[in-house]
């Protein structure tokens, strides 16, 4: 009769490198839970509206925010990545963690369709780097996708699955292609949605509640990538396109609005109008 896995240690100090919209919700969440969360960012404006987050939730968190590269990764026990999706800057920052964090330290990148095993690779310890992807906001959404490389060892698996357990999330472990589940599913979606608004099936508003209220969704596509948006949108078609070919190719109404600084939400005007 085989004896049961003991339950893993979890880790005493957490590290999140990123304090903008993810960063400041997985702090927040560590945090809730309590683990001691050591937040890095190099804008101190950035730190303070995360730091205001945190306490708004968790008044005594063990939390530390600091520009100091060194002494958020030094002594920590698991670095969460949260920083712009973009290949070369997350294995910039890995690369500068992975000098002064302890050999032991696992790794978790909070990416949402990149290649985990490429930042794995640019580090010394790629069998202690894992997907961690959290959706936004992590404060309300509640599954988590956990990334397994071909590198990695189980026992940086069954951490990371426990610390997400830990924070209350659901977890589903997929491997490492482009997109993921979610990404790629969603993807999917909206890009044809983005193509039966250009070929004219509907007028966007039109589109969206046919979504909303046949399929059941709580938003439709057209203002769910206009929430996401739109520059994002294109970055991940087009990252997509390339690993997964031409299903996934940006319509062109998605790449002029992006030229003309059309973004969604956060420029005011995507697919849809809003006010200020």
């Amino acid at each position: 009769m085989h004896e049961p896995t003991p339950a893993p240690t979890l880790p005493r100090r957490v590290a999140v490198i990123g304090a903008g919209t993810m960063g400041g919700g997985i702090a927040t969440v560590l945090a809730q839970h309590g683990f001691a969360v050591r937040l890095f960012d190099p804008s101190r404006a950035a730190l303070q509206r995360a730091e205001a987050r945190v306490r708004k939730r968790a008044a005594a968190a063990d939390l530390v925010v600091t520009d100091d590269l060194a002494e958020v990764a030094c002594g920590c026990d698991l670095v969460i990545e949260a920083v712009p999706e973009a290949l070369s800057l997350k294995r910039d920052v890995f690369a500068a963690v992975d000098r002064e964090a302890p050999a032991t330290a696992v790794f978790a990148t909070n990416t949402s369709q990149l290649s985990v095993t490429a930042l794995a690779a640019g580090t010394s310890r790629p069998s202690r780097v894992v997907g961690m992807h959290w959706f936004n906001p992590p404060e309300r959404m509640r599954l988590i996708e956990l990334v397994r490389t071909v590198m990695v060892d189980d026992e940086v698996i069954t951490l990371v699955r426990a610390v997400a357990e830990a924070c209350g999330k659901t977890v589903v472990e997929v491997a490492d292609r482009q997109g993921f589940v979610t990404t790629r599913a969603l993807a999917a979606l909206l890009i044809e949605a983005m193509r039966m608004h250009e070929e004219g099936v509907a007028e966007a508003a039109d589109l969206d509640t046919a979504v909303e209220l046949g399929l059941n969704h709580p938003m439709g596509p057209l203002a769910l990538a206009d929430y996401v948006g739109l520059d994002v949108m294109l970055a991940i078609a087009d990252a997509l396109t390339e690993q997964l070919g031409e299903r996934f190719r940006a319509p062109q109404g998605l790449r002029k609005r992006v030229e003309a600084g059309r973004l969604g939400r956060k420029t005011g005007h995507g697919f849809h109008r809003y006010d200020a």
